[in-house]
């Protein structure tokens, strides 16, 4: 757009579509099919692979590298339950919050990062994520925290600084999760975190036959 500020030595790439009232740092590069909408900020330095889309009124700090096909500022999963969701559907909440990405940030392909309901979505300083992660609307990463692939994190959860999060995670809602916990591959956190440390659930694998027998006792525990 006419009204967008494009800093010095940016290149930007084929079909790119740049908002209006947009600004992008000094020495940024866009590949080809970037869309940046309207009233987003990008910050120096920044290296954004093709087909990545930030939404409007977005924050991107300096230094920030975002791989193919990233979504940053989506709306987010916001819906209540009408009287008879099977018959009149479910009542869309409004989205009005942003994103907030800070400096030196690396985002993997296929990541999804949602904007707030009215809060903003929160990634900090020196985060690294892996591909296809999902991270939902209102959430908060503290500095220097590090997820691994397929993770999934519902809304309005806090993660602290330092944490390392394994592959295929899942984190339910409206928790906090304190500096410097370690959760191994798979892990589901279903309340807060209060104590740093390495967390883990779930059945590593086993042969078949001693799984089923294992299972068999699990039903069992608690019978008189």
């Amino acid at each position: 757009a006419d009204s967008a500020i494009i800093g010095n030595h940016v290149t930007i790439g084929a079909f790119c579509v740049i908002g209006e009232q947009v600004q992008i740092g000094d020495r940024c590069v866009l590949e080809a099919h970037v869309v940046v909408e309207d009233n987003t900020t990008i910050g120096t330095d920044g290296v954004i692979k093709p087909q990545v889309v930030i939404g409007h009124d977005c924050v991107v700090g300096h230094h920030v590298r975002l791989y193919a096909g990233v979504s940053i500022g989506s709306e987010g999963f916001g819906f209540a339950p009408t009287s008879n969701p099977s018959v009149t559907g479910w009542e869309r909440i409004a989205q009005l919050g942003r994103v907030l990405i800070g400096n030196h940030v690396r985002i993997g392909s296929h990541t999804c990062i949602d904007r707030g309901a009215i809060d903003d979505t929160v990634i900090g300083n020196h985060v690294i994520i892996d591909n296809l992660v999902q991270v939902a609307h209102n959430v908060r990463i503290g500095d220097g925290t590090a997820i691994a692939a397929h993770t999934g994190i519902a809304g309005s959860t806090s993660i602290g600084k330092r944490c390392i999060i394994g592959g295929a995670v899942g984190i339910t809602g409206h928790i906090d999760i304190t500096d410097d916990v370690t959760l191994s591959a798979m892990t589901m956190v279903t309340k807060s975190i209060t104590t740093a440390g390495s967390y883990s659930s779930g059945t590593a694998a086993m042969p078949t036959a001693n799984w089923r027998r294992a299972a068999v006792r699990f039903r069992q525990l608690g019978r008189n």
